[in-house]
C-alpha cells in the first residue's frame, strides 16, 4: 500500500466510542439523515421527472460516491487488519448492489432494463437502508469515519430509492416487482458463490447466506439454529422478498401522494 495513502488513512484514524444503538446519538443522527434524504429526493425527483438521463445521470453520480467510499472503507480496513484482507467485509451485500447497479444503469440499453434496475433500487435498496439503520451494530465502529461512512451509505441508499420512484425511472405495478426477483436471485447466487468458494475460513457471509454456520440476523438465527442452515436460508431470502413487496406498496402511495 503506497506511504501517500498509509499517511491518509492514519490522519483519519479518528477514534470515538462506538455509539450504542438507539442511543441520541443513533436516533438524531438517522431522522436527520432520513429527513434530508427524502427531502433531497423528492425535490430532485420532481425536476427530473420526465427526463431519464438527467435522472440517470445523478444516479450514476451516486454510484460514483458510493465506489469512492466504499474504496477509503476497504483500504481502512486492510490497514486496521495488519495488510491482510477480511472476506467479511467484501462489498457484496443487499445493501452493496445499489453501488453496482447504479454504475450499470447507464449501460443499460433498454427501458424495460433500466426500469428494472430502478425498481430494485428503490425497493430491495430501501428496505436495506431502512433495516441496517434500525439494527445499526454493524457499523458502529471505534473511529469517526468509519461509522459516519455506515450512516452516510444507508442514507444515499433511502435517497437513491426515494429518488428512483419520485423520478419515474422505477415502476409501481405487481408486474414490476415480480421482474425484480430474478436480479435478487442472480445476486443471491453470487453472494453464495463468494461465500462458498472462499471456504469457512475465509469468514465470508455476503447477504448473510453463508452455507458455513446460521444465520447471523437477528430473529433469523434461532430460526437457523431451529431448522437447518439451508431451510433458514430459505426463510431468510423470502422474507427479504416480503419486505421488498411491502416496500413497494408503499411507495407506490407515496409516489402517487407527492
Amino acid at each position: 500500500m503506497p506511504e501517500i495513502l498509509i499517511d491518509v488513512l492514519q490522519a483519519t484514524a479518528w477514534p470515538m466510542t462506538p455509539p450504542k444503538p438507539y442511543s441520541s446519538f443513533h436516533l438524531l443522527l438517522t431522522a436527520a439523515g432520513l429527513s434530508f434524504a427524502f427531502l433531497s429526493a423528492r425535490f430532485l425527483g420532481r425536476r427530473g421527472n420526465g427526463c431519464q438521463k438527467k435522472a440517470i445521470r445523478i444516479l450514476f453520480a451516486c454510484g460514483m460516491l458510493l465506489a469512492l467510499m466504499e474504496a477509503y472503507k476497504q483500504c481502512f480496513l486492510y490497514y486496521l487488519n495488519g495488510f491482510r484482507y477480511n472476506w467479511w467485509y467484501f462489498p457484496f451485500q443487499l445493501c452493496s448492489t445499489p453501488m453496482y447497479l447504479c454504475l450499470l444503469l447507464p449501460l443499460a440499453k433498454k427501458e424495460s432494463t433500466r426500469t428494472i434496475l430502478a425498481s430494485f433500487l428503490q425497493d430491495f435498496g430501501i428496505l436495506g437502508a431502512v433495516f441496517a439503520l434500525a439494527f445499526p451494530p454493524g457499523f458502529l465502529y471505534p473511529y469517526w469515519t468509519l461509522t459516519l461512512h455506515g450512516f452516510f451509505w444507508h442514507f444515499l441508499l433511502f435517497f437513491i430509492g426515494l429518488f428512483c420512484g419520485f423520478s419515474g425511472l422505477s415502476a409501481q405495478g405487481n408486474r414490476d416487482w415480480m421482474a425484480e426477483i430474478p436480479l435478487f436471485l442472480a445476486c443471491c447466487l453470487i453472494a453464495l458463490f463468494i461465500n462458498t468458494v472462499t471456504g469457512p475460513q475465509a469468514n465470508a457471509d455476503m447477504f448473510y447466506i453463508s452455507p458455513y454456520h446460521p444465520s447471523v440476523q437477528p430473529v433469523f438465527h434461532q430460526i437457523s439454529l431451529a431448522l437447518g442452515i439451508f431451510p433458514g436460508i430459505l426463510v431468510y431470502l423470502a422474507a427479504i422478498l416480503l419486505g421488498s413487496r411491502t416496500v413497494h406498496e408503499i411507495m407506490k402511495k407515496v409516489v402517487h401522494s407527492a
